[in-house]
């Protein structure tokens, strides 16, 4: 569990702090896809689609655990579009597991007991850059997939074919850049906002997507 403490603590402070942003927005407005409110907003119980989608790829989820107290801002804490630092008053948190039942990362899932304002997925790589570089996609475009719309190929966002492909720009770019911190945001596909974040913590790369309503 402190493990997962430190990432939170980790990617809300370097959000803050992110020296290197690239922002590509969407046109909401434009072959927007007609949705009821429940399929347009994610929900808690999201989560559990989540766990199925990730077991097809061999990687696993510990039981959600709720966070009310003071520590709630360990797990779901993030910065808005100005830049000022956002709490919420209820938390989930889960570990994510590989095959060999090691801890890669974790989801937390925030906002109030009603429902969620936001999704983080966390995921540890050491000591390259690309060490998991397949659960972080796969935990990426199902994060996306669920949690915001499956239209990503429809829609083109920033004019990135595939989530993939928004995930390999971001590597490609963190790799030429002499910053630690690099933060990509698309903004406005289905009235989401998705940052795409990458950090070296010294001894590891920490990748970081946040899904925001």
């Amino acid at each position: 569990m402190n493990k997962l403490i430190l990432i939170s603590v980790l990617i809300g402070l370097s959000i803050i702090g992110a020296a290197s942003i690239v922002v590509f927005s969407e046109d909401s407005s434009e072959s927007q896809i007609q949705k009821t409110v429940y399929e347009n907003d994610f929900t808690f119980y999201d989560v559990e689609k989540i766990e199925k989608s990730l077991e097809e790829k061999n990687i696993f989820m510990s039981t959600p655990v709720a966070i009310t107290d003071h520590t709630v801002s360990q797990y779901c804490t993030y910065f808005d579009s100005a830049n000022e630092q956002k709490t919420v008053e209820y938390c989930t948190t889960t570990a994510l597991l590989n095959s060999d039942d090691q801890t890669i990362g974790n989801l937390n899932m925030g906002g109030t007991t009603d429902g969620p304002v936001m999704a983080l997925a966390i995921l540890d790589a050491s000591p390259f850059l690309d060490s998991r570089y397949d659960e972080v996609n796969s935990v990426f475009e199902i994060m996306v997939e669920t949690f915001v719309c499956d239209c990503w190929e429809q829609r083109q966002p920033g004019g990135f074919g595939t989530i993939k492909s928004w995930i390999d720009t971001a590597s490609e770019k963190y790799e030429k850049s002499s910053q630690t911190t690099m933060k990509s945001e698309i903004t406005g596909l289905d009235n989401k906002r998705l940052i795409l974040e990458i950090t070296s913590s010294g001894e590891s790369y920490l990748w970081t997507l946040l899904v925001l309503k």
